[in-house]
Order: structure tokens, then C-alpha cells, then sequence
């Protein structure tokens, strides 16, 4: 994949636009000769169903709260005749990512471009791969107006992740590519990250429950089938307080299995998760700090004190009344998370990632007087004189 990603990008990067039509039209099948991006009249006049297009707005509106409180701010102090702080700045651009093709993802589109917009990104540009015939769902194009995003392309997989970094022709390249994507865009994210930045490298999405004996096992059967819908690659583990449990799970999940739609992927998915049983929640917090999951699920009769022992999740829903998709649909959380275990060291997309920190000095004569000497000191010992010279030529 990372070779092929590779290829995909330097053909992009030789061949701009043409690139771009050829490869829509050999991978998804798809015409886009002179329309990659998308004219704003189309996006004006996207109108989901009534009751889908207040969802979206609804979404919208949460996702606006939660990430206004996420911004750093701005400081400064003074001390010794030195005044010195940091100053919090906006990207210039960025780039959404938003899967699509075979289905419709609205919610990424907020989870993406609204924290950027939130932050004051002065560009915010969007990819998806067009449907049959070129077209993008009218929720997904809805959900970028109302997100105010100035531009959005008919393009997908590793090729809209390299004219999001190099540009094209008709694409602006930007300064930085969020949002989840299939394995190649995955790829095509790690190759450019050199030249742009990058939120996360997600990898198939995970679920960790840690139920105790109170925890009804129709709702953790629901709850594993809706992680494993997303992919057959979907990972699930049941982390049990109580022995009898899994085999409750187990029954409950033939019938939820059955009634699913997806229940193919489903099926798979299941096939490769797994069922724990532990003896105290301080070895349930082991499981969860090894596998550091991207969701974590917790219905034990304590979830806010189970919550203190561990430090390794993307996002925790806590207690028997709170599904996973709430955090999927903007209620408290945004879904880009990490995954693969990066939890030990990554967080979740948040509005402070499309801003930078840049920090200032400004010193008085006094100031040059006072502390220059230790300045220079240190640069000496160094062995930088020349660094120890520009502090003495002010004294």
C-alpha cells in the first residue's frame, strides 16, 4: 500500500490535474474532466431530507460549543525587564479529508472543517470520493456549507491526499490534511507528512467495554455490533467483571448479529475480537493501558472511578445510558481519534490543532545588563562564542 501510495503521489505531483481525472476515473469509475471541483451552485442548493438536515445542523451547533473551549490562549508577563509570552495563530490552510463513494459521511465533515473554522483557518478545503456519475451526497455537501468550507473537489484516495499537499492545477495545496480514510489514503498521509502536516495515522477503528455484572448484555451486544458494522477490519474487546458475562453477550449477540443490515462485515469483524475476563478493575485497567484503545466503553457501577486508573483511550463513554455513537455524532467528543495504540501518546482531533504557538522576547538595556553575563557564560561553556558576543555587544 505505502508503494502504491507513493506511485498515486508522484504521478499527481508530475502530472496535476491530468493525473487526478485518470485516476478518479480507473479507481472510482468516474468522469471528472473539467469538474473536480464542485461548483458552489451545487453546494447551495444540496438539501438533505428535513428531519436528516436539522441532525446536521443540530450536530453542528454542539460541535461549535465543544470546540471553542479546546483553543489555547495567548499570554504574556514581564519579569526582570524582560517581557515575553506567546502568541496563538491560525493555520492559513487545511485540508478535510471525508470518505465516501458507497456512503455518506456528513458527520466527518463537521468533525473536520468546524474545529478548523472554530480556530479561524482562513482556507479550509475539502476532498471526497464522487459516486457513481460524479455526484456527492447532498448531506455531505450540505454539512460543508453550513461548515463554511470555500472549496470542495471530487476526489479520493491516496491522489486527494497528494493535490491537497502539492496542488494542482485547479487544487490549492494547504498546510495541513486531517480526517479518517481507507488504508491507501492512510499511506498517502504518512508519505506527504514531510511536506504538510497531518492529524493522526488511523488505522481500523477500535472498541474496548469494560462491563461489570450490572451491565445489560443486549445493550453490549448492540454496542459490539455497531463498532464492528464499520469494517471487517473492526476491533472489539469485551473486558468482563463478571465470568458468566461473555456467554450472556455471546447469546444476545446471535439475534442483534442476524437483524443487522451489515451483518457480513459484522460477522468478520467479530471473528477476530475478543472476550476477557478479569478478577478486579485493576487488571481490567491493565488490558486497557496494553491495547490503549481508540473508544472505551464503561459500564461498571463506579465508570468516572474506573476512569482514574487508566490514561491510554481516544474518548471514554461512561455508564449504561451513553452509546459510542453519541461521540460519532458530535455529543461531547469528536470522532477523529487514534487508533493502533497511539492513544499512549496521541489525542483526538481538536480545535488546538489547527492553530500554532509562537512564543516572543522583548529585553530592555537593563535587562541585557542583568542577565547577559549568565547568558554568556553558559554560551562559552558551549564553546559558542559567537552566541556570547551578540549578548556582550549590547552591554
Amino acid at each position: 500500500m505505502r508503494e502504491t501510495a507513493h506511485r498515486i503521489i508522484g504521478r499527481v505531483r508530475e502530472q496535476g490535474d491530468r493525473a487526478l481525472v485518470e485516476l478518479t476515473q480507473q479507481l472510482d469509475g468516474t468522469d471528472v474532466t473539467g469538474r473536480i471541483r464542485v461548483d458552489s451552485r451545487e453546494i447551495e442548493n444540496a438539501e438533505p431530507p428535513g428531519e436528516l438536515k436539522d441532525a446536521i445542523d443540530s450536530m453542528a451547533e454542539r460541535l461549535r460549543e465543544l470546540h471553542r473551549r479546546q483553543l489555547p490562549l495567548g499570554w504574556e508577563t514581564e519579569r526582570d525587564g524582560v517581557r515575553f509570552g506567546e502568541v496563538v495563530l491560525p493555520l492559513a490552510s487545511v485540508g478535510c479529508y471525508v470518505p465516501g463513494g458507497r456512503a455518506a459521511y456528513p458527520s466527518t465533515v463537521l468533525m473536520t472543517a468546524l474545529p478548523a473554522r472554530v480556530a479561524g483557518v482562513r482556507r479550509v478545503a475539502l476532498c471526497s470520493p464522487p459516486a457513481e456519475g460524479g455526484s456527492l451526497p447532498d448531506s455531505v455537501l450540505y454539512a460543508a456549507r453550513i461548515a463554511e468550507v470555500d472549496d470542495v473537489y471530487r476526489l479520493g484516495g491516496a491522489q486527494a491526499i497528494a493535490a491537497m499537499a502539492y496542488g494542482t492545477e485547479t487544487v490549492a495545496a494547504v498546510d495541513k490534511i486531517v480526517g479518517p480514510g481507507n488504508a491507501y489514503v492512510t499511506a498517502a498521509k504518512l508519505e506527504v507528512s514531510a511536506a504538510v502536516g497531518i492529524d493522526l495515522l488511523a488505522g481500523p477503528t477500535e472498541l474496548v467495554i469494560v462491563a461489570g455484572a450490572s451491565a445489560d448484555p443486549v445493550v453490549m451486544a448492540a454496542d459490539l455490533v455497531a463498532q464492528a458494522e464499520h469494517d471487517p477490519e473492526a476491533r472489539a474487546t469485551l473486558v468482563c467483571l463478571d465470568e458468566t458475562l461473555p456467554e450472556k453477550v455471546e447469546r444476545a449477540l446471535e439475534s442483534e448479529v442476524e437483524a443487522s443490515p451489515r451483518r457480513e462485515i459484522v460477522h468478520r469483524a467479530l471473528a477476530a475480537s475478543a472476550a476477557v475476563i478479569v478478577g478486579s478493575e485493576e487488571e481490567a485497567a491493565e488490558v486497557v493501558e496494553h491495547l490503549a484503545p481508540e473508544h472505551l466503553e464503561v459500564v461498571t457501577d463506579d465508570p468516572a472511578g474506573f476512569l482514574r486508573l487508566v490514561r491510554s483511550y481516544g474518548a471514554a463513554f461512561l455508564g449504561p445510558h451513553t452509546p459510542i455513537s453519541f461521540g460519532d455524532y458530535g455529543v461531547g467528543s469528536n470522532h477523529v481519534l487514534p487508533t493502533m495504540s497511539t492513544a499512549r501518546f496521541s489525542s483526538g482531533l481538536r480545535a488546538a490543532d489547527f492553530v500554532t504557538v509562537r512564543s516572543f522576547v522583548e529585553a530592555s538595556e537593563d535587562a541585557v545588563a542583568r542577565i547577559g553575563p549568565a547568558i554568556e557564560e553558559v554560551a562559552r561553556a558551549e564553546d559558542l562564542p559567537g552566541h556570547a558576543r551578540s549578548s556582550e555587544v549590547r552591554r
